[in-house]
C-alpha cells in the first residue's frame, strides 16, 4: 500500500501549497494533464490553469507535462503553454519520469509528481522515490477504462488516505 499512498492529497492544483514544496526543496514538477489540469475532454487549459502554470515558472519551478495520452492530445493542449511535454508516457513505468527529470535538469530528491490517478501518477512517482501529489479528478465522466480503474482506486483511497486528513 505504501507505493499507492501519495505524500500530499489536495482538492485541485489551485490548492497546492507552493511554499510547502519549496520547504521540501522541490525544484521540478512532473504534471499530468487529463483530469489534473483540465477535464479529459477539454482541449485547452483555462485562464486560471494557465495563470497557475505561469506562476510555477515565476516561483522558480521547472515544469514538464507527462501524459499517457496521444501526441495529438498533448501537442494541442500545449500549443499556447509551450512547456516541455511527454506524450504516450506509459506511466507508471519509470522511463517517462526519468526523461522528464532529464529535461528539467532535476533529481529524484527535488522532483514531485502531480496527478489524479493512484495507479499511474502516484504509483509511478513512488516507484521512483519522488514526492507524489494526488489531486481530486476534475471530471467524473471519463473513458471507460479509467472509470473501471477509478472503482478500484476508491477502495484503495479509503485505506491510504486515512493518514492524510490534514493535507
Amino acid at each position: 500500500m505504501k507505493l499507492l499512498t501519495p505524500d500530499l492529497y489536495i482538492e485541485s492544483i489551485l490548492h497546492l501549497d507552493l511554499d510547502k514544496l519549496k520547504n521540501r526543496n522541490i525544484k521540478g514538477l512532473i504534471i499530468d494533464i487529463d483530469n489534473t489540469l483540465v477535464a479529459w475532454d477539454i482541449k485547452y487549459a483555462s485562464e486560471k490553469t494557465i495563470d497557475w502554470l505561469l506562476k510555477l515558472r515565476k516561483e522558480g519551478f521547472e515544469v514538464c507535462l507527462v501524459s499517457n495520452n496521444t501526441e495529438d492530445r498533448v501537442v494541442t493542449f500545449n500549443e499556447e503553454l509551450k512547456l516541455p511535454a511527454i506524450h504516450r508516457a506509459t506511466k507508471p513505468r519509470r522511463g517517462p519520469f526519468k526523461k522528464a527529470m532529464k529535461i528539467m535538469k532535476t533529481e529524484i530528491h527535488n522532483t514531485a509528481v502531480i496527478g489524479d490517478q493512484i495507479f499511474t501518477d502516484v504509483l509511478g512517482g513512488n516507484r521512483m522515490g519522488l514526492l507524489t501529489v494526488l489531486v481530486v479528478p476534475i471530471e467524473s465522466k471519463e473513458f471507460w477504462w479509467t472509470t473501471f480503474v477509478r472503482k478500484i482506486e476508491r477502495h484503495v483511497l479509503r485505506v491510504v488516505l486515512k493518514d492524510h486528513k490534514g493535507d
